[in-house]
């Protein structure tokens, strides 16, 4: 559905458009004020403008992220969406304190063809993030878009203890599966998981789980997600992550949206974890 709320949908709950909330009603004709996250409806009125991260590195940054994790452009050439191309670079928004995900998703030619936003934070649970590093005790939701601002996938993660795990739904809200943590010790794994069959595995290939490789339920790799250097003057600001994803052959779903949904996610699943991307 369009940010502009056109006609042709029945009415019902969908993801907000304005990006402040998980979902929004929109009455058959027009988004209306009533809004709900983490199962809490409320009011929040219109927004003039949907709130969508815009890349803030230059198309030199993405060249020499895909040199760094040894990708050469052009290579293999993609279908133009989010969902279709093999090479997916993606930059966490520089920010001095992070109150909000927020990452910027571009193809191996240098377009943005994508975001992630996160979606249905409280006033109260931005000031607790400002007080300190308590990002594992909340519940943590992401809306991914693709090049027009529309709602591809759902993430949430609940709030972590020990292992983490993030739930993947479609734009209509359908469970299509999860990415589960299945070890807090030694080199990460995550196992992607949907309808209770494990489709393939994502796997840290070293201790601090910079680099990963993906594999399907065959134990054949399909991708890789390597991290980049962020650069010295981003360095000095913020911790923003910047790392590049690789889809060796086209994938079917659920497996295609595991592998994307996790390369999202990985970053915000292990963020409290001293040994993860940070």
């Amino acid at each position: 559905m369009s940010d502009s709320g056109s006609g042709g949908h029945a009415p019902n709950w969908y993801p907000d458009p304005m990006g402040r909330h998980e979902y929004r009603w929109f009455d058959g004709t027009t988004w209306t004020d009533q809004v709900s996250s983490h199962g809490k409806q409320s009011v929040d009125p219109v927004a003039t403008q949907a709130k969508v991260p815009i890349r803030d590195v230059s198309p030199e940054k993405i060249a020499k992220d895909l040199a760094a994790a040894g990708v050469q452009a052009g290579q293999v050439q993609g279908g133009g969406h989010l969902m279709s191309e093999p090479i997916l670079v993606v930059n966490q928004k520089a920010k001095l304190i992070e109150l909000n995900n927020e990452y910027a998703i571009s193809d191996q030619n240098g377009n943005q063809i994508g975001a992630v936003r996160q979606v249905g934070q409280s006033t109260a649970k931005k000031a607790l993030r400002l007080m300190g590093s308590y990002d594992q005790f909340f519940t943590h939701k992401l809306q991914v878009l693709d090049h027009s601002h529309q709602v591809v996938l759902q993430l949430t993660r609940p709030a972590k203890f020990v292992k983490s795990k993030v739930i993947v739904q479609d734009a209509a809200g359908v469970e299509v599966g999860q990415i589960v943590q299945e070890n807090a010790i030694g080199k990460i794994r995550f196992a992607l998981v949907a309808n209770d069959q494990k489709y393939g595995m994502i796997n840290g290939e070293n201790w601090r789980a910079w680099n990963w490789n993906i594999q399907d339920h065959n134990g054949e790799e399909v991708g890789r997600i390597t991290k980049t250097f962020s650069g010295l003057t981003r360095a000095v600001f913020t911790q923003a992550d910047n790392y590049v994803v690789q889809i060796h052959r086209p994938l079917e779903d659920p497996l295609r949206s595991l592998v994307v949904a996790a390369a999202m996610s990985v970053d915000t699943a292990l963020k409290q974890d001293a040994r993860g991307f940070n």
